[in-house]
């Protein structure tokens, strides 16, 4: 990322500032060749009723999950998804959407998985670019198909599995459920609103601290808090360390996708990756502790 760099995000004092990008930083390279703008939502009808133009969509079901059994798509998938839409491995991606970006840092994370690290994330995402009055359409662009050759799935750098979880709490090393209050204390099964996802047991995992995913985002517009309020949020109150390895978890990993882009990319943590079994697993999973 070695292109100039948001004076917006700089001023903000992130560890990684090129991961993410302002709604004027995106408005001014929409007719950019070099960058593809990715729209990624929790709701699938937000793109055919008006998108940032230019953009695609990436669904999180259908584009990026297998087919089949619960896990992620293969390379071959992946390199489809990326030729259907236009990128190479020069291409710059900036991922947007609903709910503050969740499914935008969920999609972000994937692309990582394959490392195509010519990626950012836009501040604010839908809330703030339409806030602000700028246009949405519902032309859906038609790019050239690429050839784009990508490395085997890397799991093992950004992604956590139960065994690994298992030997974090062996450690007593850092774990963070970015759940709300009421699934982590075991008084809910699912978020409010939303029907249960499966999960047999309440609670959270040994250990694990409770801080929200939304904490890291500001209310009014969606945005990241600057990094002097989320070192407040996660080394002072929880006593994280950025030197330390640390495992973030939900219920199916897109909620913890946000916290892990904020402490790897906003606060420069050394080893943060992502459980995206999470409590859909955790809360079925026999023989394995479980604390309210």
């Amino acid at each position: 990322m070695s292109e100039v760099l948001d004076r917006e995000v700089l001023d903000k004092g992130y560890a990684v500032p090129g991961a993410l990008v302002s709604t004027q930083w995106v408005a001014d390279h929409l007719k950019d060749t070099n960058v593809r703008i990715i729209e990624s939502n929790e709701d699938p009808l937000l793109y055919p009723s008006g998108h940032i133009p230019g953009s695609v969509h990436v669904d999180w079901t259908n584009d990026l999950n297998h087919p089949v059994k619960r896990d992620y798509i293969t390379r071959e998938s992946f390199e489809n998804l990326m030729s259907r839409i236009g990128v190479t491995a020069e291409t710059t991606v900036v991922f947007y959407g609903d709910k503050n970006n969740w499914w935008a840092t969920y999609a972000f994370w994937v692309f990582q998985l394959f490392d195509h690290t010519r990626a950012k994330v836009m501040d604010g995402g839908r809330l703030k670019w339409q806030k602000e009055g700028r246009p949405l359409v519902r032309e859906v662009p038609q790019y050239q198909q690429t050839r784009y050759h990508a490395p085997e799935r890397q799991d093992a750098k950004n992604r956590a599995f139960r065994d690994d979880v298992m030997e974090q709490i062996r450690k007593e090393g850092r774990l963070v459920d970015v759940r709300s209050r009421e699934e982590y204390t075991g008084e809910r099964l699912h978020m409010e609103g939303y029907p249960n996802e499966g999960a047999l047991r309440g609670g959270h995992i040994p250990g694990a601290a409770n801080v929200p995913w939304s904490r890291a985002a500001n209310p009014e517009n969606g945005t990241f808090r600057p990094a002097s309020e989320l070192r407040d949020i996660y080394l002072k109150e929880q006593g994280l360390n950025a030197h330390d390895p640390v495992i973030s978890y939900c219920r199916i990993g897109e909620r913890s996708s946000h916290t892990w882009f904020v402490l790897k990319y906003l606060l420069g943590f050394d080893d943060v990756r992502n459980y995206d079994g999470s409590w859909t697993e955790w809360g079925n999973l026999v023989n394995v502790p479980i604390e309210k």
